[in-house]
């Protein structure tokens, strides 16, 4: 599935870090599981009405996922919120819409 609005795949940032390290616990709820290495290598972002964040995790040397995140407007004062993840994952998997 294609991802309409978003831009191309970026290598990773230490803003894009800080939101994968805050939904780090919202992961490990939804999969009752902890990750010791959880490190966003690479991202998309898809401006909505806020901002949805596809981002690429190495958890283990060769274990990846793809984490969706929305941001919403900063009006909203909302947290962030993990709305989606793929696990099994690796390097080479392109991110794309899901």
């Amino acid at each position: 599935m294609t991802c309409s609005g978003c831009f191309s795949t970026r290598p990773t940032t230490a803003e894009v870090q800080a939101i994968t390290d805050k939904v780090k616990p919202q992961l490990g709820e939804k999969e009752n599981k902890k990750h010791s290495a959880f490190k966003a290598v690479e991202f998309k972002r898809q401006l909505v009405a806020g901002i949805n964040y596809f981002i690429k995790v190495q958890v283990e040397d060769d274990d990846f996922m793809h984490i969706g995140v929305f941001e919403s407007l900063p009006r909203e004062n909302k947290p962030l919120a993990l709305h989606s993840y793929q696990t099994n994952k690796t390097k080479h998997d392109e991110l794309s819409y899901f």
